[in-house]
């Protein structure tokens, strides 16, 4: 799973990079195929495979958000910040909302929902965190509720509703229409979600299912009537994905028979079907599922080490890159002026800039945020352990 994460991170590096250095080239790829989409689907499909593992192995909401937390947060702080500090030095700009929409914009990121918010993001690569924090709620509410086994039904149930809602569903319906209305529907999610969390962690178990109903029909119709980008088809897919990838560690690790992956690969059926008219995202869905087939394939085998060092990295990888992408777009802005052979070497440079801010970032963010959460998941549950001790001593 580490190799395939660092190999979907270098991908959509290549992607985003053919903008500031190669924009003649960048839709002509795109028409062929999506390197962008092919890895994010690589990266949704392996989250839906290791990330319920973490919530189940446990068996504690706690723990798991503890876990998220500081796996997710530092960084991405580290990222908006940067960002900011672009647009502070002249070097990109933020959109025109940050100036009259603040507290809006400011709150939903900190849920990292944005995307399902109609707030414009920071970065452009944040998007796909709001649909990692959607399955993370959806995994929550459905293991508080007991029905967190059910990941083929969900992953088809998603795929059906992309199939269905199709160009039916609405786009920003609650949060179109004004500064107002934004900041009305962002406190209001992220009030019921803090409520629905805060109800799941210290509830008794009537108080957890009210709390987990609540994270999930919220979730569900940010969903179905509140996407801006990519799209209600997109978003639905992207669930049925994760959601798959959840169904084939349950057959992978024996929970399910062989015959939950039929009905799995109706999922990437469902994806080609709907992106039938884009050539390029239906071949990106087709090597996204074939990559994770024959990651599983070769999952026994050692992986080399300097594969699994970029996937330890990768959420690095894929924070960071934008920072330095709009820094060349800054000092590059006519590429096409620019000889075929400078580019390149400016593509290797950025890589191996980037790789080298990321071994720094992984030393001195990632790594520590990660091990303060292991050292609070640990003594909340020697807590935990001591307060049973003393009730049955009681």
């Amino acid at each position: 799973m580490d190799a395939l994460r660092g190999l979907a991170s270098m991908v959509v590096v290549f992607e985003h990079a053919l903008k500031p250095l190669w924009p003649e080239a960048r839709l002509p790829i795109k028409a062929v195929f999506d390197p962008g989409w092919y890895g994010v689907l690589v990266f949704f499909l392996v989250s839906g495979y290791i990330v319920p593992a973490s919530l189940e192995r446990r068996g504690s909401v706690r723990a798991f958000w503890i876990s998220r937390f500081f796996r997710l947060w530092p960084l991405f702080t580290v990222c908006v910040a940067g960002m900011l500090l672009l647009a502070a030095v002249g070097w990109d700009s933020l959109h025109t909302w940050w100036g009259s929409r603040t507290v809006a914009l400011a709150l939903a990121h900190a849920s990292m929902l944005q995307n399902l918010m109609y707030v414009p993001n920071v970065a452009n690569v944040l998007w796909t965190l709001s649909y990692e924090m959607a399955f993370y709620l959806l995994l929550t509410a459905m293991f508080t509720l007991g029905v967190h086994r059910r990941s083929t039904a969900a992953a088809l149930a998603f795929a059906a509703a992309a199939v269905l809602g199709a160009g039916l569903l609405p786009v920003t319906l609650l949060s179109a229409g004004g500064a107002g209305r934004m900041l009305t529907v962002v406190v209001v999610v992220t009030v019921v979600l803090a409520a629905g969390l805060a109800a799941v962690l210290r509830g008794g178990r009537r108080v957890q299912q009210v709390g987990a109903v609540a994270i999930a029909g919220t979730i569900l119709l940010l969903l179905a009537v509140n996407q801006s980008y990519p799209g209600p088809w997109q978003g639905l897919f992207i669930l049925a994905t994760m959601f798959a990838g959840t169904a084939l560690y349950r057959v992978e690790t024996g929970q399910f028979g062989h015959r939950h992956i039929a009905w799995v690969a109706l999922v990437p059926l469902a994806g080609l079907w709907l992106a039938r008219a884009e050539l390029g995202v239906q071949l990106a869905i087709a090597a996204a599922w074939l990559t994770f087939a024959a990651g599983m394939a070769l999952r026994h085998r050692t992986m080399p080490s300097w594969l699994m060092w970029l996937g330890l990295v990768s959420y690095s990888i894929y924070l960071l890159h934008p920072l330095l992408l709009e820094s060349v777009e800054f000092f590059l802005p006519d590429s096409l002026a620019v000889p075929v052979a400078v580019r390149l070497t400016l593509l290797v440079a950025v890589y191996a800039v980037l790789l080298g801010l990321c071994a720094l970032t992984w030393r001195w963010v990632e790594m520590p945020a990660q091990r303060l959460g292991r050292r609070l998941i640990s003594q909340a549950e020697s807590r935990a352990e001591s307060s049973l001790e003393r009730a049955a001593g009681g």
